[in-house]
């Protein structure tokens, strides 16, 4: 219901997006204050709770991490066949095995880490891979599929490039654009469920604080362009991981919080410096 009042907002009312989601993300507190009431909160219990503190079973970590560098192999093998037997750009075969291998480690490695015992007691042993991993990789997957595989993910690329012309080609962008909110109003569900499971309760302070503009900042970081019209979901896990990543390794330093403020904002115009300057750079270029 959110994103659909959102989108509508969006679309039908031309107010910037990033003022419509800043105005819910403050209006939308208030609901939290009426139903736990101030300073209250709501215990998180079940499988809810089970999903953000149990692991995987270690072979099937392991299945699963093998069918997934098996399957992504396949799929780069087969389409840089098909691209060169339909005589179409492609990459060379190299960079293609190149990329195969980095998955491979990363994935192999992310799951031999994770397999090991991480538990303090060996009466407690804490080994396999997270729940929250796989449904990541669920979510991840299935929309890397729709936005480059479906009418709908070419439509979306084609309204965030230029509005006007994809009007113009007969795409009905109010439609688009309001599933589009709907779709990123629910994920932020999905991950404002995860986010209380792993705390095991919802509080009136969860979040606030600079939960939204750290999610833009994870976009943009990962490679998301400000302008519209080029993205890729991946590009948000990898500007999370930045932002998770940031705040970890500084602690690890003994640093202060003012060190990690500085040095997420600099990452960040750093990330939109360079998304600038390539727009700038394709729009002479005429590409």
């Amino acid at each position: 219901m959110v994103g659909v009042v959102v989108g509508v907002l969006v679309s039908m009312l031309d107010i910037p997006s990033f003022v419509v989601t800043l105005a819910f993300f403050l209006g939308l507190q208030a609901v939290g204050l009426v139903i736990l009431g101030n300073g209250g909160d709501l215990a998180i219990r079940g499988v809810l709770r089970d999903m953000a503190i149990k692991n995987v079973p270690v072979a099937v970590g392991w299945i699963a991490a093998v069918a997934i560098t098996v399957g992504y192999a396949a799929l780069q093998l087969l389409r840089h066949r098909s691209q060169v037997r339909r005589g179409l750009a492609h990459k060379p075969i190299a960079l293609v095995l190149l990329q195969v291998a980095v998955v491979a480690a990363v994935v192999l490695g992310l799951t031999a880490v994770l397999s090991t015992n991480r538990g303090r007691s060996p009466a407690f042993p804490i080994e396999g891979v997270p729940w929250v991993v796989p449904i990541v990789v669920v979510l991840l997957l299935l929309w890397t599929f729709v936005l480059r595989s479906t009418r709908f993910g070419r439509h979306l690329y084609a309204i965030g490039g230029n509005e006007e012309a994809a009007r113009r080609a007969g795409i009905k962008v109010v439609r688009i654009k309001i599933a589009a909110f709907v779709i990123g109003s629910s994920m932020a569900a999905v991950s404002g469920l995860l986010a209380a499971a792993d705390t095991g309760g919802v509080s009136t302070g969860d979040g606030a604080g600079n939960e939204l503009l750290y999610a833009v900042g994870a976009a943009v970081i990962g490679g998301t362009s400000l302008f519209g019209g080029r993205g890729r979901v991946i590009d948000g896990v990898i500007g999370g991981f930045v932002i998770a990543t940031i705040p970890n390794g500084l602690g690890l330093l003994d640093q202060g919080s003012e060190i990690n403020f500085a040095v997420t904002g600099v990452v960040l115009l750093l990330a939109a410096s360079v998304d600038a300057i390539s727009r700038r750079r394709r729009s002479s270029s005429g590409v």
